[in-house]
């Protein structure tokens, strides 16, 4: 049997019409707490799992899948019976991509291989560490 290509649910991404309303009502009022911060997304901690709750001005809803090379599962992915939606794409932590399987489900897959997100005092996104 075959090392299996998902590793672990990196994260749960719902669309939010505005950032500052998605924050009062998952930080403020549901208790998660914020890990960081961008102009379009947030991610809150879920606390008895390593996997985020983000909310998005542009992505979502979609369950984001980490993988340890988004190009090997990509190819693993397709040589298995499913296809590509959208070929694998640079994003700040390392790559992304979009797969269908076979049943008509669509998957985000990513990988970490750029690291992970580094933050400031009050959590805004200032880059990237591999640390």
């Amino acid at each position: 049997m075959p090392e299996p290509l998902i590793t672990k649910v990196d994260a749960v991404v719902l669309r939010v019409p505005n950032l500052d309303e998605g924050l009062a009502f998952y930080r403020d009022r549901m208790g998660h707490q914020l890990i960081w911060r961008s102009e379009a997304a947030a991610g809150l901690r879920m606390p008895d799992s390593v996997s985020e709750l983000v909310i998005s001005t542009e992505l979502g809803p979609e369950t984001d899948l980490m993988t340890e090379s988004v190009g090997a599962a990509v190819d693993r992915f397709v040589a298995a019976g499913g296809r590509v939606v959208a070929a694998p794409a640079e994003i700040a932590i390392g790559k992304v991509a979009v797969v269908i399987d076979p049943f008509g489900n669509q998957l985000v897959i990513l990988d970490g291989s750029k690291g992970r997100l580094t933050t400031d005092d009050a959590r805004n996104v200032t880059g990237v560490s591999n640390a």
